[in-house]
C-alpha cells in the first residue's frame, strides 16, 4: 500500500520551513514555531509548551537554549511554583516573533483562500488523527 497522507504533509511541512527562511535568517522551524507561539501567548511554562507544540523534552530544551542564545527568550522560575519555568520573548524576541507570526499568517491565509471552511474542517480532522488528539488540546 502506498502512503496516502504522508508525502503530502511532508511537502507542506517543509514548504513551510523554506518559507520561514526567509523571514528570519538563522531560525530553525521550530524555533520559529516556539516564538510563534510566544507572541500568540505572551509567555508560557516548559510544560505548556511541550503540550503546544508536542517535542521531545530534551528538543524543546535545546530549542529554548538557542533562542535563549540569541537573546530572544528568558527563563524565570515561577511565582506560583519553584519547579517550573516560565518563558518569556525579550524585546528582539518580540520582535522576531511577530515578524515569524505575521508571515505565518500571511502564509495560512493564502492557503485559506484557496478551500472551502468544509475542506478546512476535513484537514484539521485528518491532522487530529495524525496527532493523537481530539482537536480540542
Amino acid at each position: 500500500m502506498s502512503l496516502q497522507l504522508i508525502p503530502d504533509l511532508h511537502r507542506a511541512t517543509h514548504r513551510v520551513g523554506v518559507y520561514l527562511e526567509n523571514v528570519e535568517p538563522g531560525l530553525t522551524q521550530g524555533e520559529a514555531h516556539l516564538l510563534a507561539h510566544l507572541h500568540a501567548q505572551g509567555y508560557c511554562s516548559i510544560a505548556e509548551l511541550h503540550r503546544a507544540l508536542a517535542h521531545k523534552r530534551s528538543t524543546l530544551t535545546s530549542l529554548l537554549d538557542r533562542l535563549e542564545g540569541r537573546g530572544f527568550t528568558t527563563r524565570e522560575v515561577s511565582s506560583t511554583d519553584r519547579r517550573s519555568f516560565l518563558i518569556r520573548l525579550t524585546r528582539a524576541g518580540r520582535l522576531a516573533a511577530a515578524r515569524v507570526h505575521a508571515a505565518l499568517s500571511n502564509f495560512e491565509l493564502a492557503a485559506l483562500a484557496r478551500v472551502t471552511p468544509a475542506e478546512v474542517e476535513g484537514f484539521r480532522a485528518v491532522l487530529a488523527a495524525l496527532g493523537g488528539n481530539s482537536g480540542s488540546e
